[in-house]
């Protein structure tokens, strides 16, 4: 059963990827989605089934020494969790991409990419061992640097996929260390040895740059290091933004439940570690709050679609972090289960309106779309209504029991935590109801209807200040590109951000319509699952039947009741996040609504702070000035100097070119003439004999 949730994807991967030419493009997205359904049901049916946690051995890996990995499937309630949020969000993104890549040539490639992205992540989630989950880990990066860049023919698609792969590599450096040490210390990479070893080893010292670390705590720093990798935290964030170069379909399976999910799931995997290293979880609850609030506060002024609702995604795993630094695990779990259904949907539903559109991706194009696309804009709505954490939708049960469990903590750190979730929940409500007044509401700012309101401005940040609220950016002239793609008309518009590359051109009086039902049935599924997720599973992940559903699958240590304290937590705290959603909510539709000329105004007055949130703390400059430029000119400085002037000028290239010219020097002796070789032979006896007679005759001759 776990040996065809697993490899099923991977078959279909093979099928596509090999025999794609040949079956053609067509069954090739059919063969696929009918394999990752197949494991989403079987899928289901272990979640529900529940049952007690069991090992299935696949095979023998190898053996090095001491060191003993096999191929083997963990199996107990975290990783059923798991399965069902993989299997499911990959089948609908496959289904959903039927439609969604209809036009583009390269399908078959597309949809192995997605299946082997599939079976990547489905080895992460079941790994018994270090190693294995390291395989997944690995298999993840590269399957999302072949789809962030699966439009290779744009220079701005490279060069996002080799910033994910970059900057994963930096997190993955740390995991990677930090899975060494954990092998030196326990003598094992299997989970349930380094579980049972962790009391003997939480006061081991280990001497580690200069300084004596408790051992536990540097190896759970270390492993978190992947994990703000992989998840986009604080620092190792900048990938995520620019993963938008993506399909869509991409952005969705990235980004909702499957990708950045995986250093959230790593750490709830490794809890009973990070349970017994405090030091640690002080750091994880700290990141995770500053994540939280910086993220959403860039998403208050992004105008791409795709880019608000993925610094969103940014911000929510700074919830989970947070759940997991303060020890609520099982809330932090939760949410990355029930921000799988509501983040797919709302970056599928971007999907749909970028397709209504005709491949148009800035807000500032769009307004009135409601009464053209009223599917989309009800799916839109439901997805942001369970974002925000509206009453009784998915998000009001993981997110308020977040930010109640950060205020019960007692760890170091929670303080601070605590108020950047409650002010983060702030920041998303009104994020999220600007969004959708900006698409959904308002004049249409589109077509035909926007002719009127453009105006030349010149490229800089005041000039979509003075826009932003009615949707008239300044002219720049250039060739860009779609979320398809493809190549459109000059863009209308202010290119603010060294980054903001995609193409936003008119399309004359075209209508915006719904997309074909093979887009939207999955976008009504992952509806239901942001409505009733939260209130059909609560009881189950953080209530009354928790501790039976759980298991051992998440640790809880004998001081660790933080899961009980957020029901005693004051009433404010409680009520905190619906009083964040209210404010939110009325300040978007005072701004967008009723005054929609005030944001561009507040621009204005601030123009310092607005570049500054518009260009993401600029944390992409500060990077390129420090490590970026560095990096090409010291290469550089090696391509000229040591390659081209000391190892092709005198070294081994040098030295071989030397002797070449020798031999072509004497190559010319050899003329063919009989009377030069004459001329020689007499040259050499005349030579002889003035040695012989410059030389003398030997001692003691007569």
């Amino acid at each position: 059963m776990y040996h065809a949730i697993v490899f099923f994807p991977l078959i279909g991967f093979l099928i596509a990827g090999l025999f794609g030419r040949y079956i053609g493009a067509r069954a090739c997205e059919y063969i696929t989605t009918a394999f990752l359904a197949f494991t989403a049901l079987i899928a289901w049916g272990v979640f529900l089934d529940g049952g007690h946690a069991e090992r299935v051995q696949v095979a023998s890996w190898f053996s090095a020494g001491d060191l003993q990995v096999d191929w083997a499937f963990k199996v107990d309630t975290l990783t059923r969790v798991m399965l069902v949020v993989v299997t499911t969000v990959s089948t609908l993104v496959h289904l959903y991409s039927v439609g969604y890549m209809e036009e583009d040539p390269h399908r078959p490639r597309f949809f192995a990419y997605l299946s082997l992205f599939t079976f990547a992540m489905l080895m992460l989630v079941t790994a018994d061992n270090l190693v294995q989950m390291f395989f997944g880990w690995e298999g993840v990066g590269l399957a999302s640097y072949l789809l962030i860049g699966f439009w290779y023919e744009k220079p701005s698609a490279n060069a996002a996929a080799m910033k994910a792969f970059i900057v994963n590599r930096v997190g993955d450096f740390g995991f990677s260390l930090g899975i060494f040490l954990t092998f030196v210390l326990t003598g094992s990479v299997a989970f349930d040895a380094i579980f049972g070893k962790v009391d003997a080893i939480k006061t081991l010292t280990f001497h580690f740059l200069g300084y004596d670390w408790n051992a536990l705590t540097l190896a759970c720093l270390l492993l978190f290091m992947g994990a703000m990798g992989k998840s986009a935290q604080f620092l190792l964030h900048t990938w995520l933004p620019d993963a938008m170069e993506g399909p869509t379909p991409v952005s969705a399976l990235i980004h909702a439940a499957t990708m950045v999910t995986a250093g959230v799931f790593m750490v709830a995997r490794l809890s009973p570690l990070f349970e017994e290293a405090p030091n640690a979880l002080i750091v994880v609850t700290v990141i995770g709050g500053i994540t939280a609030f910086f993220a959403a506060t860039i998403g208050l002024v992004q105008n791409d679609i795709k880019r608000v609702i993925a610094y969103s995604t940014c911000s929510q795993l700074g919830y989970m972090f947070v759940a997991l630094g303060v020890g609520a695990y099982s809330a932090g779990v939760f949410h990355l289960f029930t921000h799988a259904f509501f983040k797919a949907l709302l970056f599928l539903g971007a999907g749909s309106v970028i397709h209504a559109m005709h491949h148009e991706q800035d807000m500032r194009n769009m307004g009135g779309l409601r009464r053209y696309i009223p599917y989309t804009s009800a799916m839109m709505a439901i997805g942001s209504l369970a974002l925000i954490g509206f009453p009784y939708t998915a998000g009001y049960y993981s997110k308020d029991a977040i930010i109640e469990a950060a205020y019960a903590s007692t760890r170091p750190g929670h303080t601070l935590a605590f108020l950047c979730v409650v002010v983060a929940a702030f920041f998303t409500s009104f994020y999220s109801w600007r969004l959708f007044f900006m698409t959904f509401e308002g004049p249409a700012r589109w077509g035909a209807h926007a002719a009127h309101g453009h105006h030349d401005a010149p490229a800089v940040a005041h000039s979509t200040m003075a826009h932003e609220a009615d949707g008239a950016p300044g002219h720049t002239e250039g060739v860009a590109h779609d979320d398809k793609g493809h190549d459109v008309e000059p863009a209308h518009r202010s290119d603010l951000v060294a980054d903001d590359h995609h193409g936003h051109g008119h399309h004359g009086d075209h209508t915006p319509h719904e997309s074909p039902l093979v887009m939207t049935i999955p976008l009504a599924i992952l509806a239901f699952g942001a409505l009733f997720a939260g209130i059909i599973f609560h009881n189950r992940f953080i209530g009354e039947g928790m501790d039976a559903f759980w298991g051992h699958a998440l640790a809880h240590g004998p001081n660790n009741h933080i899961m009980h304290e957020i029901h005693e937590v004051p009433a404010l705290v409680s009520y905190s996040p619906l009083v964040m959603l209210i404010l939110g909510f009325v300040l978007a539709y005072w701004m967008y609504i009723r005054r929609p000329e005030l944001p561009g105004q507040l621009a204005a007055q601030q123009p310092s702070l607005y570049r500054f949130l518009l260009n993401k703390w600029y944390f992409d400059e500060i990077y390129d000035r420090i490590f970026v430029r560095p990096a090409k000119d010291f290469g550089l400085f090696l391509w000229k100097e040591g390659d081209g002037r000391i190892i092709d000028g005198l070294g081994p290239n040098g030295i071989a070119a030397r002797v070449v010219d020798v031999t072509r020097g004497v190559v010319r002796l050899q003329t063919g003439y009989l009377y030069h070789y004459a001329f020689v032979m007499l040259i050499g006896v005349a030579g002889l004999i003035s040695w012989y007679l410059m030389s003398g005759l030997p001692k003691g001759a007569h």
